[in-house]
C-alpha cells in the first residue's frame, strides 16, 4: 500500500486550554500549547480555535513522490484540485470541507511488547503469580493515534475521496451507512458515516491490551464521571476492545486495544454488517447519545446560520 498510516489530526474547539487539560489527563503528551505526542507515533494531534468543534485537518503519510504522482492524477479524475510540493501534496475533502495533507514520511517503528500473560483452562501462562496489571501504576500512555470517524451529509462522496482520491482500501461496511476505510495496515484508520451533518464523532488511541483500555478510562473517570461514554466493550467489526469518553467540546475519544490487521489485501474479504454487529459483540449497549451526540442539533443550527 502507497499510504502508511493516519499521522495526525487538527481539530477545532471553542475552549483550547479547557480540552488540552483533558487530553493531557487522557495521557497524550503536551509537547507545546495545544499540541500533543503519543508514545510512538510523535506529534499526532493538534488542537485550535473553532467557534464549534469540528475537525479541521488530517496529515495521512506516503511512501514516496511517486505516491504522491498518482494521488495528484487520482484527485483530477475526480475534479478535485490538490497543491503539490517536493515532500506533499495537498487537498480538501469536497463535501466537510476538511484540510487533507498527504505528506512522505518514514513507517512507524513499532515497540514490540511482549504478550500480556493471561490465565486460561489448560494454559497458565502466569503459573504462581499476580495479575501483571495489579502493579501497573503508571499512567496509561496511548502508544499511537488509531483512527477517526466522521459523520459526511454525502457518505459517497467522502468514502470516494479517500478512496479512489487518497487511495484507502474498504475494509467493511455498514450498507448505506458507513465505510470502514485503511491507509494502514490497521483495520480502519478512517471511518466515515452518513449523517444529518458533517462533524466529528471520535478520534481512537491504541494502548497495549484491554486492562490499560480499563486502567484508562478508570483514571479518566474518577473525579469526572461525566466523561464517560460507552464501555468497556468489544466491536465486531474490527474486533477491538473499547471504551468512549467525551472530551468537554463534546467529541468522543476512545482506548482501543486488539485491532483486526490486515497485512495481505489478498487474504482480507471486505463484509457486509448490520444491526447490533455493526457496533459490538458484546457490553453495555450503545447509549443513543453515542448514536447521535446531544450537540448535534446545536451543530446543525450552527451550520445552517453559518450558511445564511
Amino acid at each position: 500500500m502507497a499510504l502508511h498510516r493516519l499521522q495526525s489530526l487538527t481539530v477545532g474547539v471553542p475552549n483550547v486550554p479547557e480540552a488540552a487539560d483533558y487530553y493531557v489527563d487522557f495521557g497524550l503528551e503536551q509537547v507545546a500549547p495545544g499540541r500533543f505526542a503519543t508514545v510512538e507515533g510523535g506529534e499526532q494531534f493538534l488542537l485550535e480555535h473553532s467557534p464549534v468543534r469540528r475537525l479541521l485537518a488530517m496529515t495521512v503519510a506516503a511512501e514516496d513522490g511517486d505516491d504522491l504522482d498518482r494521488i495528484a492524477a487520482n484527485l483530477e479524475r475526480l475534479e478535485l484540485s490538490c497543491e503539490r510540493d517536493a515532500d506533499a501534496l495537498h487537498t480538501t475533502e469536497p463535501v466537510a470541507g476538511i484540510s487533507v495533507d498527504v505528506r512522505i514520511a518514514p513507517r512507524l517503528t513499532r515497540i514490540t511488547v511482549p504478550a500480556t500473560p493471561y490465565n486460561g483452562p489448560g494454559r497458565l501462562d502466569r503459573a504462581g503469580t499476580r495479575a501483571p496489571v495489579l502493579s501497573r501504576t503508571d499512567p496509561v500512555r496511548p502508544l499511537a493515534l488509531g483512527h477517526v470517524v466522521i459523520g459526511s451529509v454525502e457518505q459517497e462522496s467522502t468514502q470516494r475521496f479517500f478512496t479512489e482520491g487518497l487511495g484507502f482500501r474498504v475494509s467493511d461496511v455498514v450498507p448505506g451507512s458507513a465505510a470502514f476505510l485503511r491507509c494502514s495496515t490497521d483495520h480502519h484508520n478512517v471511518l466515515v458515516q452518513q449523517a444529518p451533518l458533517n462533524f466529528l464523532h471520535h478520534t481512537s488511541w491504541q494502548v497495549t491490551d484491554v486492562d490499560e483500555v480499563g486502567r484508562g478510562a478508570t483514571r479518566m473517570l474518577t473525579e469526572h464521571p461525566e466523561r464517560h461514554v460507552w464501555g468497556l466493550g468489544r466491536h465486531h467489526i474490527g474486533s477491538n476492545f473499547f471504551w468512549y469518553l467525551k472530551d468537554p467540546a463534546g467529541n468522543f475519544s476512545e482506548y482501543y486495544a486488539d485491532m483486526d490487521c490486515i497485512v495481505d489485501d489478498q487474504l482480507w474479504t471486505p463484509r457486509s454488517f448490520e444491526g447490533m454487529r455493526a457496533l459490538y459483540t458484546w457490553g453495555p449497549p450503545p447509549p443513543p447519545s453515542f448514536l447521535a451526540p446531544e450537540d448535534l442539533a446545536a451543530l446543525m443550527a450552527g451550520a445552517h446560520k453559518a450558511n445564511n
